[in-house]
């Protein structure tokens, strides 16, 4: 019965707070009604004009504030805590789970006792907690806040969740993971959902949109349902957009024994990567104006189905243009996750990073995007092999991190390249000692009818482990990947710069 109390009382609040909105959007639209005509009176066509409120493909730069205004910021901040009441009326009063019985004395207890490292399981702490961090930073996002003004409300809901939302105590990695990794996806969300909602559109059209964009972005639909944005229907778009390459991979996934090619179970897997934003356009950047995030899934090896996620978006940076040459230099954030049958690996990273392309001939040319950077957190598995196990096995760490990409894409008929990984990482907490993490995927493709292609993969994982009180460890694995490449490239970048 506490449950649906609180349901109702969350409903209620909405409600109320929706009036709210009504009253900032009315007010903001007056102050800002003149950038909206000049959008307006702009008349963005198919020729693509590039102006100060347009990239070089006619998207807004920014979303419109006379349609999208930034509320008070009391309606993030009561709604952050309205989410954690939810999340915790769930654990407690459906799953009924340890941490949630909560009150006076764990409260107490937690801010008396101050912070500790977790153990739990790699994947919640990894891939849970941004997961939940994001959910923040879109309550904030999707009420007119920016990047940077969103991150204090992911701080803010994972501080009083760590205190007040369960039993245990505050956990550091909790923290560092919530607001940073969750700020992260949440960008993420945000900018990809801005790409599928539409608010000219009705009809099928409209609710497929709003659909789409409500799985990827629950938070964000359920402030538009508050909002009154689900129906309402604009003359212009009001949404920032950028080009959006989504390329597809199908096939099977091979873990070999003993390190012998094509030995191994055979296992299906599913990998999708996301380019978003032209960083070879010239132009004032905004963080993760430019981002490329790519999510692997692997079937048929126990639980471990999501395999990694790795991916990378701008803070800051500045494009230089030379013809059909370009670079992107500046300052980007990343993450990676991996969690197979070979290791687990999770970090946190900054640093600078410089994206190239270099023609070769009319259609051929090398692409190149090399990164490095610090890493304040990372979690590193401990030993070789399968882990079913479900409470901490890995440690926490932080050091240094490498990435290079180089690809060579032959007249649009082949590609051929290689990415690297390279970590150093130093135990914080855990079996003391450092780690030197390597991993290096060749790959290949061929085309097989315009946009299809086969292709090829290796994986070459090395970890030297250096500890302090156990045996070093040095540990080598590879794995094949064979699969079908299906690029839908966004058609208004295609041949831009070729």
């Amino acid at each position: 019965m506490k449950i649906y109390i609180l349901i109702i009382s969350l409903l209620l609040f909405n409600i109320l707070s929706n009036a709210q909105d009504t009253k900032a959007k009315d007010s903001l639209k007056e102050v800002n009604k003149s950038q909206s005509t000049q959008v307006d009176n702009a008349k963005i066509d198919d020729t693509l004009k590039h102006d100060r409120f347009h990239n070089m493909y006619g998207d807004l730069l920014n979303d419109d504030p006379a349609y999208n205004p930034k509320y008070p910021f009391w309606i993030p901040a009561v709604r952050v805590i309205a989410s954690n009441g939810f999340t915790l009326a769930v654990d407690r009063f459906v799953f009924n789970f340890d941490y949630s019985h909560i009150g006076p004395t764990s409260w107490q207890q937690n801010i008396k006792s101050g912070w500790e490292w977790d153990a739990d399981r790699f994947g919640i702490n990894f891939i849970g907690h941004p997961y939940s961090g994001n959910s923040y930073f879109n309550i904030a996002r999707s009420n007119g806040y920016s990047y940077l003004q969103s991150f204090p409300f992911t701080v803010e809901g994972s501080l009083i969740w760590e205190f007040f939302g369960e039993t245990t105590l505050p956990s550091k990695n909790d923290l560092i993971n919530t607001t940073i990794s969750g700020s992260f996806l949440g960008e993420v969300f945000y900018r990809l959902s801005s790409n599928i909602l539409d608010d000219r559109k009705k009809g099928r059209e409209r609710v497929r949109n709003e659909i789409l964009a409500g799985l990827l972005d629950p938070t964000r639909a359920l402030n538009r349902l508050t909002q009154g944005k689900i129906k309402r229907v604009t003359p212009i778009d009001v949404y920032q957009k950028e080009p959006l390459n989504i390329t597809l991979f199908a096939g099977i996934h091979k873990i070999n024994v003993n390190n012998l090619f094509g030995t191994g179970a055979t296992n299906e897997m599913f990998n999708i990567q996301l380019d978003y934003g032209d960083p070879f356009e010239k132009r004032a950047r905004k963080p993760f104006d430019v981002f490329r995030l790519r999510t692997e899934f692997s079937i048929g090896v126990g639980r471990k189905i999501l395999d990694n996620v790795s991916g990378y978006g701008i803070l800051f940076g500045k494009t230089m243009r030379a013809g059909r040459q370009g670079y992107l230099i500046g300052g980007f954030q990343h993450y990676d996750y991996w969690d197979n049958k070979l290791f687990e690996m999770g970090s946190i990273g900054f640093g600078v990073g410089v994206i190239s392309r270099f023609p070769v001939q009319q259609h051929s040319n090398i692409y190149s995007a090399i990164h490095f950077g610090i890493v304040p957190l990372a979690g590193n598995s401990t030993r070789y092999g399968p882990d079913t196990s479900q409470f901490r096995d890995y440690n926490f760490g932080g050091g240094l991190e490498g990435k290079i990409e180089e690809t060579f894409n032959l007249n649009q008929w082949a590609s051929i390249g290689f990415t690297a990984y390279y970590y150093y990482i130093h135990t914080y907490s855990g079996l003391s000692g450092n780690s030197l993490l390597g991993i290096l995927k060749p790959k290949v493709s061929v085309q097989l009818y315009k946009n299809l292609s086969v292709g090829f993969e290796q994986q070459i994982y090395h970890n030297d482990r250096y500890l302090n009180h156990t045996n070093n460890l040095h540990i080598t694995q590879t794995e094949q990947k064979f699969y079908l490449l299906l690029n839908l490239e966004d058609l208004r970048r295609k041949g831009k710069y070729n």
